[in-house]
C-alpha cells in the first residue's frame, strides 16, 4: 500500500465543507418551514399538516444525522493528518479508513433524505392535481 501522505486527507477538506454547508442550508430551510407549518397549526388543526409535520420530522433526524456524521469524517481527517505529521502512518491508515467510511454513512442519509422529499413533494403534486381534476 502506498504511503499516506498530509495532502490525502486534506483533499476531503474541500468536499466535506460543501457538503456541511448544503447540509447546513437544509435544515435552516427545514427550520423555516415547521415554523410556518406551526402557525398554519395553530390556527387550524388539520390532518395534512400532522402528516407534513412528522416528514419534516423525519427529514430533520436524517439531516442532523448527514451532519453528524460529516462532522465526524472531517475530525478524522484532521486526526488522519496529524497522525501523519507525528509519522503515525498505520494508525493514520486506518483512521483515514474510518474518516471515508463515515462520510459515505453520510452521503446514505443525504439520499434517502432526498427520496422522502421527493415523496412529499409529490403528494403536494398529486393533492393539486386532485383539485384541479374536482373543478372540472
Amino acid at each position: 500500500m502506498n504511503q499516506l501522505t498530509l495532502t490525502t486527507p486534506a483533499l476531503l477538506f474541500s468536499a466535506i465543507s460543501l457538503i456541511m454547508l448544503a447540509y447546513t442550508n437544509r435544515f435552516l430551510a427545514y427550520a423555516s418551514v415547521v415554523r410556518n407549518l406551526k402557525e398554519k397549526f395553530l390556527q387550524q388543526q388539520d390532518e395534512a399538516l400532522l402528516l407534513q409535520i412528522n416528514n419534516l420530522r423525519k427529514r430533520l433526524y436524517l439531516t442532523r444525522s448527514m451532519q453528524i456524521f460529516g462532522i465526524s469524517s472531517l475530525l478524522l481527517c484532521v486526526l488522519t493528518m496529524f497522525l501523519v505529521y507525528i509519522e503515525q502512518n498505520d494508525i493514520a491508515v486506518w483512521v483515514f479508513g474510518v474518516a471515508l467510511l463515515l462520510l459515505i454513512l453520510s452521503l446514505g442519509f443525504l439520499i434517502r433524505e432526498i427520496q422522502i422529499s421527493v415523496d412529499a413533494l409529490n403528494h403536494h403534486l398529486t393533492d393539486i392535481e386532485n383539485h384541479l381534476s374536482d373543478k372540472k
